[in-house]
């Protein structure tokens, strides 16, 4: 379609599924069962959703990217490093990204494409702010609760963040890299 379209030009893929609804939390966003007493069914699914999704989406889109000698894939993870965060299935799925981005990057980066992994920190999502009964308003007032949610970040630096990426005549030195969307903001 975007052979048709676009006229075969694909200048940025952003993969972001990451298959959530899968984990059987015990502390919504916080902790799951382990993996051993976890559905192995929804646990592989979670990995069909995280990461096969992102490895298919990649493979169609470096087609067009190789083929026009540029692009940008952006992975979208949690956390900018391998870390364990909220059990084995969600750790492993974001991890992947992580992973991903870099071995793309290595395969990629003869051909002028650039993939990257991008954190956008601890979300205000949505989801976020329904879980802790607030809104982008108020989303402070739960901050005396849970402290930490005052390192929240809104999901406009994602935004920001490919923008700045997308745009850096400099993009092919951070190939590769593991990068944060509060920092590139």
């Amino acid at each position: 379609r975007i052979a048709e379209e676009q006229n075969g030009q694909l200048d940025l893929l952003v993969n972001n599924i990451s298959g959530d609804w899968h984990i059987e939390w015990v502390t919504p966003g916080y902790s799951t069962l382990p993996f051993w007493e976890s559905s192995i069914d929804k646990g592989l699914a979670v990995q069909d959703q995280a990461v096969n999704s992102h490895i298919i989406t990649s493979h169609y889109a470096a087609r067009l990217m190789v083929h026009n000698r540029r692009g940008l894939i952006v992975e979208i993870n949690d956390g900018n490093c391998l870390n364990y965060n909220c059990g084995l299935f969600y750790s492993f799925s974001k991890g992947s990204a992580v992973l991903l981005a870099y071995m793309m990057a290595e395969e990629l980066k003869s051909h002028n494409v650039a993939a990257v992994s991008l954190t956008p920190g601890w979300l205000r999502s949505e989801v976020m702010l329904e879980g802790f009964g607030v809104s982008e308003v108020n989303w402070r007032d739960v901050i005396q609760r849970h402290p930490d949610f005052e390192k929240s970040e809104t999901p406009f630096y994602v935004g920001r963040a490919v923008v700045a990426l997308a745009t850096d005549p400099n993009l092919m030195q951070r190939t590769g890299h593991a990068l944060s969307a509060g920092y590139l903001a």
